[in-house]
This record gives C-alpha cells, sequence and structure tokens, in this order.
C-alpha cells in the first residue's frame, strides 16, 4: 500500500472524525447498529466516500431502512460544517449487515 500524502492523511481524519461521530449518534437513536465504517478513493474524494452503517440482524436493518434519508442528511450535514460538499447525498451512506472484512 502507497503511503499517504498529508493532503490524503487530512482528509481521512476529516471522514474519521466525521463517521465517528455519526456512528456515536447512530448507536444512541438506532437499534442493533453495530458499528459504522467507511471506505473512499483519495484521488476522487469526496465523491468515492462511502459510509456504511452495520446493524447486527437483519430486522434491525430493515426498520432502519425508513430513516435512511434523514441519516444520509445527517452524514451530508456533518462533512458540510467540516467544508466537504456531497453532489448527490443519498450515494453516500448505506445501512448493511456486511462488515468491513466481508
Amino acid at each position: 500500500m502507497k503511503k499517504l500524502s498529508s493532503v490524503q492523511k487530512k482528509q481521512q481524519a476529516l471522514v474519521m472524525d466525521v463517521v465517528t461521530t455519526l456512528e456515536q449518534q447512530a448507536i444512541q437513536q438506532l437499534a442493533g447498529v453495530q458499528q459504522c465504517w467507511f471506505s473512499m478513493e483519495y484521488n476522487v474524494f469526496p465523491s468515492s466516500l462511502l459510509v456504511r452503517l452495520q446493524f447486527v440482524e437483519q430486522a434491525a436493518l430493515d426498520a432502519a431502512q425508513a430513516v435512511l434519508l434523514p441519516w444520509q442528511k445527517k452524514l451530508s450535514g456533518l462533512l458540510l460544517k467540516k467544508g466537504v460538499v456531497l453532489k448527490d447525498m443519498r450515494k453516500h451512506l448505506v445501512f448493511t449487515l456486511s462488515g468491513p472484512e466481508s
């Protein structure tokens, strides 16, 4: 793996901060949240950013699908506060059962 540049390190720190905040809120407000994780390609940030909110079981995931849009807006707002604008917020947050190892 290639070493990250200083700009890429700043991008990673920014996204990590936002994802950690989102994860803490989700654990408090949504039933069955296990963790939140992200992936991105630094050379096409922020369009490549994909945040996944992982649930423990299918029932919790199904129940949470009704509030996906407000959580996508929440992610967009948290990033906007850090100076990152998402063109289409619906492409950057998904609810899943899969973990980072999957």
